[in-house]
């Protein structure tokens, strides 16, 4: 982390200055820019200063209020966990421990819910100015703590009852790292501390290959209001017994913040392997699961859970005869009912576009090299807006060797996620 973007802020002075400031607005930061350097301001605090404002404003869909007094850097801000995934992070070592060391704590977004939801915390960051950022983000909770530390030394004098939360950086200064191995830590770093006995939870991005995810973990994948946000691995005593793989869909948009899961003992490859119905099988509903269903294999359980059946092996996609998903997984669909199959042939789908007068278009695809935003173009190509607006939708896929489209209309609400 940059010093440039938080130490001028870090100062009493800046501090001050900085929760001086009225809430952002674009329109009139150049103005409030000149007239903080006019009355004497030192310019790179008052730029630190403004741009702190901006990241709090930036950062109110995931903190909620408290990004009204927290320190923040954009690449923080990008890569620190949403609060319901944070929460769902707290519920989860709440059940299994009362204190809990965060290795590489970042500006402390989990930290915060960790004590938020009663427990102990240690949050260890080796980078001065990021430990710096999260002690004074956890100053509200008398029972959080900062350590600036290598996680190595930090586990030398720590509690042996706490447990342990990792978050391994996932990039370095020029991109995105893919290897595990070139994570800090490194998964084997991870596998080494797990096989320890320690009960710890391992944040790491959701495109974790599965022959990657070590034995004898939990693995689960979770969205957020249907965007898949990362996957946990849970070790030891956090890890639930009898469950191998998980889908969990949260919503931010609900003030229950609702929890929806799937979870399977069966490892990867495993399972419930169903017969595919091909072709025939496509009419009814069609379901299009969450990504965390899909990320975790449970494509097939989700389809027996509905008394659905999958069109193809290699293929998300599953339809049933109900128009309704039960209540306990509602939330891990969406639903579509099936009004017309036809082969997929773009110039047949035109003229039947022009036929029905469509002017806008959903198109949803799996299995298929389709560009959405290309064939909406070509199959409205000339259409002009119209006094009445049809609007339509299209999930195109492959069932075997046949590439159909399916005109499709949205269950209505409470048939599953919408």
């Amino acid at each position: 982390m940059s010093d440039t973007e938080l130490k001028p802020v870090l100062s009493p002075e800046g501090w001050e200055l900085l929760n001086s400031l009225p809430p952002y607005d674009a329109a009139s930061s150049a103005a409030l820019n000149a007239r903080l350097r006019k009355e004497g301001w030192d310019p790179s605090t008052v730029a630190a200063a403004l741009t702190q404002s901006q990241l709090r404003a930036e950062a109110r869909p995931k903190f909620g209020d408290a990004a009204a007094r927290m320190l923040l850097t954009r690449e923080g801000l990008q890569q620190s966990t949403r609060r319901s995934a944070a929460a769902r992070h707290a519920a989860r070592v709440r059940d299994g421990a009362e204190h809990v060391i965060d290795l590489g704590c970042g500006l402390g977004g989990d930290a915060m819910a960790f004590a938020g939801a009663g427990l102990k915390v240690t949050a260890v960051d080796a980078d001065e100015t990021t430990a710096a950022a999260a002690t004074m983000n956890l100053l509200p909770f008398p029972e959080a703590s900062v350590l600036h530390a290598e996680a190595q030394d930090a586990l030398r004098e720590a509690d042996p009852a706490a447990a342990l939360w990792l978050d391994p950086a996932r990039r370095d200064a020029r991109s995105r790292l893919w290897d595990p191995e070139d994570f800090s830590p490194p998964l084997s770093f991870v596998a080494d501390l797990a096989a320890t006995g320690v009960p710890m939870g391992v944040k790491l991005g959701p495109g974790m290959p599965h022959d990657l995810i070590p034995a004898g973990c939990e693995a689960e994948w979770v969205s957020v209001d249907g965007e898949l946000v990362e996957v946990v691995l849970w070790f030891n005593g956090l890890a639930r017994t009898g469950v191998r793989r998980a889908a969990t869909a949260l919503s931010d948009r609900d003030a229950e913040r609702s929890v929806t899961e799937l979870t399977s003992s069966s490892d990867f490859g495993e399972g419930v392997h169903p017969e595919a119905a091909g072709r025939d099988g496509l009419t009814g509903v069609l379901w299009e699961p969450d990504p965390a269903v899909i990320r975790a294999g449970l494509v097939a359980e989700l389809a027996e859970s509905l008394g659905a059946v999958l069109l193809d092996e290699h293929i998300a996609y599953i339809c049933g005869p109900v128009d309704h998903a039960p209540s306990n997984l509602a939330p891990m669909t969406h639903g579509y009912r099936v009004l017309e199959v036809r082969p997929f042939k773009p110039k047949a789908l035109r003229r039947w576009a022009a036929d029905e007068g469509v002017t806008s278009l959903e198109i949803k695809k799996r299995g298929v090299d389709v560009v959405p935003e290309q064939l909406r173009s070509q199959l409205l190509a000339g259409r002009h807006r119209s006094a009445s607006p049809v609007h339509r939708v299209l999930v195109i896929t492959r069932v075997g060797n046949e590439r159909l489209v399916a005109i499709v209309e949205p269950l209505g609400r409470g048939a599953g996620r919408r």
